[in-house]
């Protein structure tokens, strides 16, 4: 059980941020966890490559032979997310910034980890992939699309720098991780040995650069703030649980949409927010805490599904 503990993600996840965030309190004259925009885009690339790369030409065969299947996932996923996140800016006062952050929460496309969720709750991890893979691709043109229909404010400047920034630090290192590792066997071998421990890594240091970043500010996060983003990740499950029903789809589907959906890759979103807002603004509290929030969440979701019959209809 300790082992179990100690590999998983949210587990260090909670040590680390924990430590960033008290890190003054040890009066030490420097700062490990400091890093500028930049630093923050490499580390994501990084994930991104490493994810591309664990990725096998097999997991993709719903796109081929369920291509409908994927569509429907990706449309849930760009509507109902981000209506729950522009709903919850509209019923709970906050500032510009902070509303942007928790738009930011549902915009960006789902997170690798649910991937990982998906196979510990006996769901289809092909079709989680599936789902995935494409919603990244996707996002240059979705993320600053459906930000820009749902706060009109934003500048057409906002928008191209954020489809440049997802294009190249997001969609195109999956897509290369991706070739290098499905053409050359030696690759494969060393990102499947590799490559799910240096994402991990990577995306560890991001949140705990944001978390060091914004020390005071998450210390006095409102709590309407917090139970906003609560209601934004139920409304993705409930949201991916009912369209895999109505449509029909087989119960390892709707477990594998439901978690899709819910869970969000808000260190993207961290990361675009500081790169375009400044390292200073608020809009990187709701994007840090959600990461927190979901992989909590779906972990307790995928937890008692594992509990259950995997062939039970839900």
């Amino acid at each position: 059980m300790l082992n179990k503990i100690l590999r998983s993600i949210l587990f260090w996840l909670l040590l680390t941020s924990s430590i960033a965030f008290v890190w003054p309190d040890f009066g030490l004259s420097f700062d490990p966890f400091v890093m500028n925009k930049w630093a923050l885009w490499s580390a994501i690339f990084l994930t991104m490559f490493s994810l591309g790369g664990l990725v096998s030409p097999g997991e993709l065969k719903p796109l081929r032979s369920h291509p409908y299947w994927v569509a429907l996932g990706v449309l849930t996923q760009v509507t109902v997310m981000p209506l729950a996140a522009w709903l919850a800016t509209k019923v709970i006062p906050m500032n510009e910034d902070m509303a942007l952050g928790v738009l930011l929460v549902g915009c960006v496309p789902g997170a690798m980890a649910s991937n990982v969720l998906t196979n510990t709750a006996r769901g289809s991890v092909a079709y989680s992939v599936s789902l995935t893979s494409v919603a990244t691709l996707l996002s240059p043109l979705t993320v600053p699309g459906i930000l820009w229909i749902l706060s009109g404010h934003q500048s057409e400047g906002f928008r191209v720098q954020s489809s440049l920034l997802l294009a190249t630090f997001v969609t195109l290192p999956t897509i290369l991780g991706y070739l290098v590792s499905s053409r050359h066997d030696r690759f494969r071998q060393v990102f499947k040995s590799y490559g799910s421990l240096i994402a991990s890594v990577a995306l560890l240091w991001i949140i705990t650069t944001v978390v060091a970043s914004n020390r005071h500010a998450l210390f006095i996060a409102p709590t309407v703030i917090l139970v906003a983003l609560l209601a934004i990740n139920l409304a993705g499950y409930l949201g991916g649980y009912w369209v895999g029903r109505l449509s029909g789809l087989p119960a390892s589907y709707r477990r594998a949409l439901t978690l899709e959906i819910g869970m969000q890759n808000a260190g993207v979103g961290t990361t675009l927010a500081v790169s375009i807002l400044g390292s200073g603004t608020t809009a990187t509290i709701p994007t840090a805490v959600y990461t927190f929030g979901c992989m909590l969440t779906g972990t307790l979701l995928a937890a008692y599904w594992q509990r259950l019959d995997g062939s039970s209809q839900l």
